[in-house]
């Protein structure tokens, strides 16, 4: 399937953030971000209506739908899945999943250029959910996996590895952790801090690109770990 002419839907709950974004006919890009904890459910869906108002478009426009797999919230990722795969159960099209982390990793390559980009989400319970990005022909590449660690871990884990001296830091982990921080301190602490579903649309076209969509019952979330972690704390999941 070639994805260069087609009308993407991309979307992501799984943080306090809620976004939306459609390629539209393969050119225009329409969104939405918004920080609406607890709201994921109530928001998606109109927002979803808006932006292809937006576009011109109907819903029966969209050829496939990219969606946030986590990590994040086990309840956030859980929302969006489904609602994605309502959508294209209902549209009878399929799906492609795109890693929360990568999605933060691209956004700062398009927006900043940044070349290696380590991501960490706050995983609660005294963890993160870590990975490390690199670019490669425009697109955020994953080194190695992702990981679910505590910092005391992950610091550890980098006295055999060497830290990539000016990479950018993104996503809640870093404030959540000075210890972090501290010790990644010849990087730059990033303002992008929440996975946006705009950044997820140009490697969801690569993977229609390579026929790996899938249907609909098909699609599943990726928590890192089989527990939820995200703890319900006042303003959150």
């Amino acid at each position: 399937m070639s994805a260069s002419s087609l009308t993407i839907l991309s979307l992501d709950s799984s943080t306090e953030a809620c976004s939306i974004a459609l390629l539209a006919q393969g050119e225009k890009v329409h969104q939405r971000f918004m920080l609406a904890p607890r709201e994921h459910t109530q928001k998606i869906l109109p927002t979803v209506n808006e932006v292809v108002e937006e576009a011109g478009l109907n819903l029966s426009d969209i050829d496939a739908i990219v969606y946030g797999q986590g990590p994040g919230s086990f309840t956030g990722v859980r929302i969006g899945i489904s609602i994605a795969q309502g959508l294209a159960f209902g549209l009878e099209i399929k799906m492609v999943r795109v890693s929360t982390l990568q999605a933060m990793a691209q956004q700062a390559l398009d927006v900043n250029g940044t070349q290696s980009v380590y991501a960490a989400i706050d995983a609660r319970m005294g963890e993160v959910y870590f990975a490390h990005y690199k670019n490669d022909a425009g697109l955020m590449v994953l080194q190695e996996n992702e990981i679910v660690i505590k910092p005391e871990q992950l610091i550890a884990s980098f006295e055999s590895t060497e830290i990539v001296a000016g990479s950018d830091l993104v996503g809640t982990g870093w404030e959540a952790y000075p210890a972090l921080q501290e010790y990644f301190a010849n990087c730059t602490i990033s303002d992008i801090i929440y996975p946006n579903a705009a950044n997820m649309l140009k490697a969801g076209k690569l993977l229609i690109e390579q026929n790996s969509a899938v249907e609909p019952e098909l699609a599943v979330p990726v928590y890192l770990r089989d527990t939820v972690t995200w703890k319900k704390l006042p303003g959150r999941e």
